[in-house]
């Protein structure tokens, strides 16, 4: 269900997890080019979440393989999307994990088993509205940087007719963003704060002062090992 307030940005306090054991996940949903890899980034900022990407790990496999054609892409991604809800399944009970993804690439029945598998309990999604010809710009604007593999300028008709078509999975709360107008990261941030999600969580220890990682490998041996990284 979308969310809908009687005031634009005012939420209700945040309520206890009703499954305090089980995992949390917010879902950046939304068509290809529709924004929603600035708006994850941004999110696992400001609340110090791991986020994971379909197209960051699918894209490392298109690069080793060489140029794939379209089914080929798609199977990339299902695969993708497999490996993807794995490694949610394996991270401890109570993890909260931003995952950016268009998930209406793979039928909701199989996003319930994965996130059945994968032990989450609670499921936030933020869904990004785009028009298609706002779409179509944003993608046909970034070809040139995309890796090899991705769909080219036939795919726009495509995407303009999934635009008008595209909704939610909503499994949960949703709150929809507006991409065809600026966008207002506070009140995203509200409302997450308002579903219970804690800020600034601290899952990392702090690097120790005189010991950056970036400089113990820089003397890595030619297999990958460095004679002081592991002492």
């Amino acid at each position: 269900m979308t969310m809908s307030f009687s005031q634009p940005g005012h939420f209700p306090p945040a309520k206890a997890p009703s499954h305090p054991q089980g995992k949390t996940v917010i879902l950046v949903n939304g068509i290809p080019a529709s924004g929603k890899s600035s708006i994850a980034r941004q999110l696992a900022q400001d609340f110090t979440l791991p986020v994971l990407t379909l197209d960051g790990i699918k894209e490392p496999f298109m690069a080793r393989l060489g140029p794939v054609d379209r089914e080929q892409n798609r199977m990339l991604g299902r695969a993708a999307y497999e490996a993807l809800w794995l490694m949610v399944a394996q991270a401890p009970a109570r993890c909260i994990y931003v995952i950016d993804a268009w998930f209406g690439f793979q039928p909701k029945e199989v996003l319930c088993r994965y996130l059945s598998d994968a032990g989450v309990v609670r499921v936030l999604e933020v869904w990004n509205q785009i028009s298609g010809e706002r779409a179509a710009e944003r993608y046909l604007g970034r070809l040139a940087q995309r890796p090899p593999g991705h769909p080219g300028a036939e795919y726009l008709p495509e995407l303009r007719a999934l635009a008008a078509q595209a909704a939610p999975m909503a499994l949960g709360p949703v709150l929809s963003i507006d991409q065809d107008q600026a966008i207002d990261i506070r009140r995203l941030r509200r409302w997450l704060q308002a579903q219970g999600v804690p800020r600034r969580q601290r899952y990392f220890l702090p690097v120790v002062p005189g010991r950056r990682v970036e400089k113990r490998c820089r003397g890595a041996a030619p297999n990958g090992h460095s004679s002081d990284l592991f002492d």
